[in-house]
């Protein structure tokens, strides 16, 4: 019987978000401006959050976090495919692709846990008003952040130690950074283990928080029922329509890239999926949160004055009587 040989893979090649060198300067243009709008948006929020005496609650601490999450997780994906989208050499090396796809596990998972502890926060803040400060509290949302943290790690852990154990045939990914769907693509045998832990495994720690989340706005849909008054109706939808709309955001790109059978993956629709989760929602979570938050447009509106006051900006100067004006 013949032995195949197999050549170990030392390096990936990233085939990025499109072959067409004309189309490389356009893509790198507007990858560019979204990500420094996600990354200076989003620590915009964190520093709003972080600073503001009062911002200072339960639901501001995991919209930080959540901020956070996103500034990380396009950061670990969007940097080397700008400078691969204008380099010739677009190679990664085993090791890198390997902790690429770790940390990429670890906060793309995170980010639904954190919506899930919001979701929470909503409830209670609807559901149970009169208790909601005993009931949720700094110490509790620590504690729910710490450990989603070690779950997803662990988790993010055993799909990369897996995936390194796969011989592969080949060194191109069609994408633009090591995702695990392309990676498992390459492998030279049918990778069981690896799908069906997607399935099984992977459903429960990064389904489980949306079906949390539909469980909770179940709860407050009940409870917005029951409402009588217009203005506590109005306000009610208010405090969830931001959260409601990143859930979608982020879930609906999510399912549509890792929670299908592998005979119908598309790698090439998939990496314009991939740019959306990985790019314009981290773009547009902190438009949504701040456009439709009267508590951030004020907080902003505060940091804002105080870095003009800063500024040796004089109390009757014309600027000055503007920006108050404004505020």
């Amino acid at each position: 019987m013949a032995t195949i040989n197999w050549t170990e893979v030392t390096e990936f090649v990233l085939l990025g978000l499109s072959s067409w060198p004309e189309m490389q300067p356009v893509i790198f243009g507007l990858v560019l401006a979204m990500y420094l709008v996600a990354v200076m948006g989003n620590a915009l929020l964190v520093i709003v959050a972080c600073s503001d005496p009062k911002l200072q609650t339960p639901m501001y601490f995991l919209l930080s976090q959540l901020s956070f999450i996103d500034i990380v997780l396009t950061t670990i994906t969007v940097p080397q495919m700008l400078v691969h989208t204008l380099s010739v050499h677009r190679t990664i090396s085993y090791n890198c692709c390997i902790i690429q796809l770790f940390f990429f596990m670890a906060v793309g998972s995170m980010e639904g846990h954190v919506l899930a502890a919001m979701a929470y926060d909503r409830y209670v803040a609807i559901c149970d008003p009169l208790r909601y400060s005993t009931i949720v509290s700094h110490r509790l949302c620590l504690c729910i952040t710490l450990t989603s943290w070690v779950v997803v790690s662990l988790n993010s852990l055993l799909y990369s130690v897996l995936v390194s154990r796969l011989t592969f045939c080949g060194n191109q990914v069609t994408h633009f950074f090591c995702d695990i769907t392309p990676l498992l693509q390459l492998s030279c045998t049918r990778p069981v283990v690896n799908e069906m832990l997607i399935f099984t495994e992977g459903v429960a720690v990064v389904v489980s928080p949306f079906f949390f989340i539909l469980g909770s706005y179940a709860r407050i849909g009940v409870a917005i029922a029951r409402m009588h008054s217009v203005a506590a109706l109005s306000k009610a939808l208010s405090t969830c329509s931001s959260h409601i709309l990143v859930v979608l955001l982020l879930y609906g790109s999510v399912i549509h890239m890792y929670l299908r059978p592998s005979s119908s993956y598309d790698l090439d629709q998939d990496r314009q999926v991939a740019i959306f989760y990985t790019v314009v929602t981290p773009m547009l979570n902190p438009l949504i949160y701040s456009l439709r938050n009267q508590e951030v447009k004020g907080a902003l509106r505060r940091l804002f004055k105080k870095l003009c006051i800063s500024g040796n900006f004089q109390p009757g100067s014309q600027a000055n009587r503007e920006w108050q004006h404004i505020s």
